[in-house]
């Protein structure tokens, strides 16, 4: 599993206070794609752009397809960048994968909905294992799930990232602040448009 698998599997578990939205957790998959290809030497780090050191050529489908969307032309990509075009509808292909590996399966009932269809995480090992390094506390799960609203009350621990996965997570947390701004930005444009249709 990766940490991104880790993180969606984190997002779905039906005892969080708040779902997270799609686009949220897309720019946050995004973020832990890339700080696992740091993991693995694929790419570096330098101040805030993506420098790609050794091919990557990681076993799962989503990373290998992550590995080969890097950037490798100079100027070298930002890392604000790549979470908006590696994010894009990522939810939703991290959604795919899971069903089709069978950790997902449709649900009957109320809870969970992503999208349009209602999905709830089977009983195996890989959700085990998520559920244990979040249980752990892992550093760099806490501290991507902290950036899309899941906190459980325990305080992620940025000092222990490294200075990499420190600039990703930062990256991160920018990009869903700035979305929420988009989100109240069209709110407000919308009930200003309905207002006028209303009239005095």
């Amino acid at each position: 599993m990766t940490t991104a698998k880790d993180l969606f599997i984190t997002a779905m578990d039906p005892k969080a206070e708040r779902s997270v939205g799609q686009g949220d957790l897309s720019l946050a998959l995004a973020g832990a794609e890339l700080i696992d290809l740091i993991g693995t030497g694929a790419v570096g780090v330098d101040g805030d752009r993506i420098v790609v050191g050794d091919p990557a050529e990681p076993d799962d489908r989503l990373m290998a397809e992550a590995a080969a969307a890097l950037s490798r032309q100079e100027p070298h990509e930002r890392i604000e960048d790549w979470l908006w075009r590696r994010g894009r509808d990522l939810s939703a292909a991290y959604q795919a994968a899971l069903e089709a590996d069978g950790e997902l399966s449709p649900k009957r009932g109320r809870r969970f909905s992503f999208g349009t269809e209602r999905v709830e995480m089977v009983d195996t090992p890989a959700g085990s294992r998520a559920a244990a390094r979040w249980q752990e506390g892992e550093p760099v799960l806490v501290a991507l799930a902290s950036a899309v609203g899941i906190d459980d009350g325990r305080a992620d621990d940025e000092a222990g990232l490294g200075d990499e996965v420190t600039v990703v997570v930062a990256g991160v947390h920018d990009a869903v602040m700035e979305l929420e701004a988009v989100r109240q930005r069209r709110s407000i444009e919308n009930a200003a448009f309905a207002n006028v249709w209303r009239g005095p």
